[in-house]
């Protein structure tokens, strides 16, 4: 990853975790340990006493090799191949949430626009009410589920850009 794209991702991240935090209202701690790059990861618990977790992290970007790579970040909610491997100092909690996880892939652009789309998944799954979501702020390319909410999306404009660029 260029140096450039490390700064904004960095930048973006912090940003989003702090807005996320305030929006939420709920003690929050951010670790540097993750499953992407070791970046940081903020947690809280829920009002179950589960213990969630998010990371905001390059899915692409450019680097040295190919400067022309397309620049798309993930925003990941519950999900990692090393769950159990987190560390959760300083946090009261009876569990990991397992019940539910989530990714968007989306531009760097529009990862801020998606704060209050964001909290109110969160909230819609600690409530089990689906009515809380609100209309996202920008177009998706998904797939509902037969049952429940959905737990993956891409933006079009990052669907658009990185099919754009694999068959170029």
């Amino acid at each position: 990853m260029t140096p450039e794209a490390k700064h904004t991702v960095s930048e973006l991240r912090l940003k989003f975790y702090s807005l996320f935090a305030a929006a939420m209202n709920v003690p929050m701690r951010v670790t540097g340990a993750s499953y992407s790059s070791n970046s940081p990861i903020v947690f809280w618990v829920d009002d179950r006493q589960r213990l969630n977790y998010m990371n905001v992290y390059a899915y692409t970007a450019p680097d040295e090799f190919i400067p022309l790579r397309p620049f798309i970040l993930r925003l990941a909610i519950n999900k990692s191949a090393f769950r159990d491997m987190i560390v959760k100092k300083g946090l009261k909690y009876r569990g990991l949430n397992r019940a539910w996880n989530f990714e968007l892939t989306l531009l760097p652009r529009e990862i801020l626009d998606f704060l209050p789309w964001i909290v109110s998944l969160v909230e819609a799954y600690d409530k089990g009410s689906p009515s809380l979501l609100v209309s996202p702020p920008h177009p998706f390319e998904f797939q509902m589920p037969a049952v429940g909410l959905l737990n993956q999306a891409w933006t079009e404009k990052a669907w658009e850009l990185a099919n754009l660029t694999m068959f170029c």
